[in-house]
C-alpha cells in the first residue's frame, strides 16, 4: 500500500516565509565622552612622576588621533615625527599605512616625553617600567586608575566605562562636530569602509536637532524638538 504525500509548491513556502517580520534588533549608540570629561581624565595624572607624564601623553596621542590599542602599544619612537608637518605613522588594520598629524598641545607634550630617559634599547614610545611594551591589561588599568581620580572634578565619568575604544570614538565625534567629512573620518581612523563612519553619526542626536533646528519653518517657535520614530529612521536612512 503506498501512501499518497502532498507536496506543496516551492512558491507558496517561499511567499510565506517572506512574510515572517524580520526581528528588530536595537543598535547600541557609541560611547564617547564630552569634552570636560576629556579635560579632566587628562588632568588626573600625576605629573611629578614619570608614569603620571606616561599617562597624560598616551591619553591625549589616543583622544586626538583615534588610534587603536594596538597601535597605541606598538608605536615606536620613530614612527613619531615632530619637525614640519609633526604627525605619527602606524600600520593599521591589513597592514595599511596611514599618517595622522598632530596638534600643536600634543606635539609640545609629546616632544617632552620623548626627552625622557629610555628604560632599555629599541624601547616603545609608551613603556611599561621596565621599558618593554604596555599589554592591553596595562592600558586599561591605567585609564581605570585615571578615571577614578578624574571622576571627583567631573561626575559624569562615574557612570561611564573609558577604554582605548572609547577614546578612539571620542576622536571620531570631535572631528564630526567640528564639521569634518565623513569620508575624512574614515580614513583619519584607517576605515576599511565609510560605511563604518555611519555609527558616528547615528550617536551625535546633538548634531541632529541642530540640523532639524537650522529646517525650522519662519516663525516657528525655538525649542527642544523631539521627533517622532519615523522621522528619525528616515534622518538615519539619508
Amino acid at each position: 500500500m503506498h501512501s499518497c504525500i502532498w507536496h506543496a509548491p516551492i512558491s507558496g513556502y517561499c511567499e510565506h516565509a517572506l512574510a515572517i517580520p524580520a526581528k528588530k534588533f536595537d543598535r547600541a549608540l557609541v560611547p564617547f565622552l564630552n569634552r570636560s570629561e576629556v579635560d579632566a581624565l587628562l588632568a588626573a595624572p600625576d605629573q611629578q612622576h614619570w608614569s603620571g607624564r606616561r599617562d597624560h601623553a598616551l591619553m591625549l596621542l589616543a583622544v586626538q588621533t583615534g588610534l587603536r590599542l594596538s597601535e597605541l602599544t606598538g608605536l615606536l619612537r620613530d614612527d613619531v615625527h615632530l619637525g614640519t608637518g609633526s604627525h605619527v605613522r602606524v600600520i593599521g588594520k591589513g597592514r595599511k599605512e596611514r599618517c595622522t598629524p598632530l596638534s600643536k598641545a600634543t606635539r609640545a607634550v609629546m616632544a617632552a616625553w620623548l626627552r625622557e630617559p629610555v628604560l632599555s634599547v629599541d624601547q616603545p614610545v609608551f613603556p611599561n617600567a621596565h621599558g618593554g611594551a604596555l599589554s592591553a591589561h596595562g592600558v586599561h588599568y591605567l585609564l581605570t586608575k585615571n578615571v577614578a581620580t578624574a571622576v571627583q572634578s567631573c561626575p559624569s565619568l562615574k557612570h561611564k566605562r573609558v577604554s582605548p575604544h572609547v577614546l578612539r570614538h571620542t576622536t571620531a565625534m570631535d572631528l564630526l562636530q567640528a564639521g569634518v567629512e565623513q569620508s575624512v573620518i574614515a580614513l583619519w581612523l584607517g576605515h576599511a569602509s565609510i560605511e563604518t563612519t555611519q555609527i558616528y553619526l547615528d550617536a551625535d542626536l546633538e548634531l541632529k536637532e541642530r540640523m532639524l533646528a537650522m529646517t525650522a519653518p519662519p516663525g516657528g517657535k525655538p525649542g527642544r524638538y523631539r521627533p517622532d520614530d519615523s522621522l528619525l529612521a528616515f534622518l538615519k536612512g539619508l
